[in-house]
């Protein structure tokens, strides 16, 4: 604007205009006059003969009066217009520019600046006027190369800004949801497993007493509904801790061998009504003493031979293990065994249900199903194999079903990666106290056993569990009650722990100093929690 108005006063103008092609390129706009004001949608095509006669060359170029683009003042009374020149403009823009190196002048778009001497004059241009024009032309064409600049970083940093609010916005939504979440856990964690673990434990000893065969199967079924939901809720909070890293690997030293062994008691109760035999397998060269999670191992483990045995209606169930040396399934995962470490294999062949070859992807997404019927009518919420498959990558493995299809039977193998034990299994054997066995049938008659826990309803759960067994128990709800109860009479006292549980820790060591004096009558303390 400056300089055309520089212009105009240097010159002596009665007009100049500048016109800028529209966004689409097909016209150009009146963008500026210096005296006569015109609509801002004033356009003309800018494939006009005359416009493309000035595009074609970067000297100023003498046009007629009368054209399109001169046409912007009144023509009334004048006995003769101003002679017109017009001068294209270089339009520079932001995406033109690049690091140590000129703008390409070669796909360029351009302006026309239009400037006219007073009418009714004998006044004409000079050369030396001409020469002016196309030095400022190109002035005019810097100044508006900064002004497009100025306007696209104005643009960018206001995109940016609009970015960040967004950002920012999205980022306390998803920490509202995450608080949100937790909060979820923290009360599914305790508020729904503890009644769940009552309706359990209750169920079990309803199971025990005198029921009508109709009664019987009630009870049964609720005590197998409760566990599906139990083990639902253990696995949705696994799930989560999973998806949020917050779940970690509890490294330490195991027994692997006493591992699988503990597995097969846990599965074989349920195989044997089935009348499933389930034998297992350790391959010689299997260290004995390991390092890594034995919690989450025997969980994988667990679930993976649950299955055959869920989906197993008769037949046979084998579960291998030994040390792998190659992957022959995935071509991404190597095994590179080391001095340190080696990678375990297990195989669990079942001669179950099976499952179509185009099923098996599904199996490791969260809550799929296939839709066999076996798979319809066994129950379970579709979450044990995604979170097995969590577990395996978690420790460096790899896991994968194979199936010749339906009724044939299938196979789940999975590698994971374990530590080997620094010391020796001798060393390690030695290093473990002697435990005196606890006989397997011990009678606990008339043992007296104090239980301390607030919630009324598992108070009364542990209590009719232990009287099952034979105790003679009696119960407080606080810590203090049960500091002014406890006596030498009480061979063990069961107290529930709640997070953070310090206040318990510190009655449990009141009670240890009740009994300084008489260790030998101090009672066993047994921490009972509803929240694992």
């Amino acid at each position: 604007k400056t300089t055309l108005v520089e212009l105009g006063r240097t010159l002596a103008l009665e007009e100049c205009a500048l016109w800028m092609p529209t966004r689409t390129g097909l016209e150009l706009q009146l963008s500026y006059t210096l005296r006569h004001q015109h609509p801002v949608e004033y356009t003309v095509p800018i494939q006009l003969p005359v416009i493309n006669q000035v595009f074609g060359t970067s000297r100023a170029v003498k046009i007629s009066p009368n054209s399109p683009v001169a046409r912007l003042r009144p023509v009334s009374g004048k006995y003769m217009l101003g002679e017109v020149v017009a001068v294209r403009v270089p339009l520079l823009h932001l995406s033109n520019f690049q690091i140590n190196d000129w703008p390409e002048l070669s796909t360029k778009r351009y302006a026309l600046m239009v400037l006219m001497l007073p009418s009714d004059s004998a006044r004409q241009w000079h050369v030396h006027e001409l020469e002016l024009v196309e030095v400022v032309a190109d002035q005019v064409a810097v100044a508006l190369s900064h002004a497009a600049i100025l306007e696209e970083s104005m643009r960018a940093r206001n995109l940016l800004m609009e970015q960040n609010v967004a950002l920012d916005l999205a980022r306390r939504e998803a920490e509202t949801a995450i608080r949100a979440r937790n909060d979820f856990l923290a009360v599914m964690n305790h508020e729904m497993r503890t009644p769940m673990h009552a309706i359990i434990a209750l169920s079990s000893l309803l199971q025990e007493t005198e029921l009508t065969p109709e009664q019987r199967l009630m009870v049964e079924t609720i005590l197998k509904s409760s566990n599906l939901l139990a083990t639902l809720m253990n696995d949705v909070l696994d799930l989560s801790r999973l998806e949020d890293g917050s779940l970690q690997l509890e490294l330490g030293t195991f027994n692997l061998h006493t591992l699988f062994r503990e597995v097969l008691n846990l599965i074989k109760p349920i195989a044997v009504v089935k009348k499933l035999p389930i034998t297992l397998n350790l391959a010689p060269d299997l260290p004995e003493f390991v390092v890594g999670d034995e919690k989450r191992l025997m969980q994988i483990i667990l679930n993976i031979v649950g299955n055959a045995v869920k989906f197993s209606k008769q037949g046979s169930i084998s579960v291998t293990a030994l040390v792998t040396k190659s992957d022959t399934r995935d071509a991404d995962f190597f095994v590179v065994p080391t001095g340190s470490h080696f990678y375990l294999r297990v195989k669990v062949k079942d001669s179950g249900a099976g499952i179509n070859p185009q099923d098996i992807p599904k199996l490791f997404t969260k809550f799929a199903q296939t839709q066999s019927l076996a798979t319809r009518s066994s129950g379970g919420s579709g979450l044990g194999l995604a979170i097995s498959k969590r577990f395996v990558n978690l420790m460096e493995g790899n896991i994968w079903i194979e199936s010749d299809g339906l009724g044939k039977g299938c196979t789940a193998i999975f590698d994971v990666k374990l530590g080997i034990s620094e010391r020796s299994n001798e060393s390690k054997q030695s290093g473990i106290p002697k435990v005196p066995a606890i006989p397997r049938h011990s009678s606990f008659t008339g043992l007296k056993v104090l239980v301390m826990d607030e919630n009324g309803v598992s108070r009364m759960v542990t209590k009719g569990l232990l009287v099952h067994l034979g105790c003679e128990v009696t119960t407080v709800s606080s810590n203090e009650e049960c500091l002014r109860v406890v006596s030498h009479e009480h061979k063990v006292v069961f107290m529930d722990v709640c997070l953070p549980g310090v206040e318990n820790y510190q009655i449990a060591l009141r009670i240890h100093e009740k009994f300084t004096k008489q260790r030998h009558q101090r009672p066993l303390l047994v921490a009972l929690t509803g929240n694992t």
